[in-house]
């Protein structure tokens, strides 16, 4: 068990790992301090982490954001939202901006990519599991505030064109410039003329922030 500063023994906190790499599960299993962390399980599938969801309690879920090419949030939303049980820390490779807005949305303590330090994930699981507020850093906070700014559009109503929106699809989903030009194919000067009119048509910042916004109006 462990023990706070008071003296007081606690509780290790339950946790459930969503991944479908061993490397990563064997990984965090070596890291794993059985007096501060009880793994509960791990699950491969997003029908594996549904089944764990309804049958143990964790506490918190460290999950990727996709399970065999499957998005992970959309079934963890009624489980996240609707009940509210458990903290999730989202550990994955995708930095796409879209899948920390969407993540935003959910009873997220915190999204970190898997570059990141080890310990850094396993600092989260405790945080999270202790009812800690998402550290000040965290992409989760930088993305809440644009999504607070963004908050500003739902009154207003914005005009994009089929064309404007399309390219916004695209960006949310993390394509370069580039990128969007060959799936539209269009150069790639006219996909930097449309992003610009669509970041000056939101007032948005950045295509962080323009991502949100596609996130809330449901273009994602």
């Amino acid at each position: 068990m462990n023990r706070s500063s008071k003296g007081k023994t606690l509780k290790p906190v339950k946790l459930l790992i969503a991944d479908e790499h061993p490397i990563v599960m064997d990984g965090l299993v070596r890291l794993i301090d059985p007096a501060q962390i009880e793994l509960l399980g791990f699950v491969k599938t997003t029908e594996e982490l549904a089944g764990a969801l309804e049958s143990d309690t964790p506490q918190v879920l460290v999950s990727d954001v996709r399970l065999g090419g499957i998005d992970v949030m959309k079934p963890l939303e009624s489980f996240a939202v609707a009940e509210a049980k458990f903290r999730i820390v989202f550990f994955s490779a995708h930095s796409n901006p879209t899948y920390i807005a969407r993540a935003a949305t959910l009873n997220c303590f915190d999204y970190l990519l898997k570059t990141s330090p080890t310990s850094e994930l396993i600092e989260a699981v405790l945080a999270a599991g202790a009812g800690k507020p998402t550290p000040p850093e965290s992409l989760l906070i930088k993305t809440r505030k644009r999504a607070r700014k963004t908050s500003q559009w739902d009154q207003v109503v914005v005009t994009l064109t089929q064309r404007e929106k399309q390219v916004l699809q695209h960006v949310a989903l993390g394509l370069s410039n580039r990128e969007i030009g060959r799936s539209l194919g269009i150069s790639v000067e006219t996909v930097k003329e449309h992003v610009q009119n669509t970041l000056r048509k939101l007032d948005a910042n950045d295509r962080t922030q323009a991502a949100v916004w596609a996130v809330r109006q449901g273009l994602i």
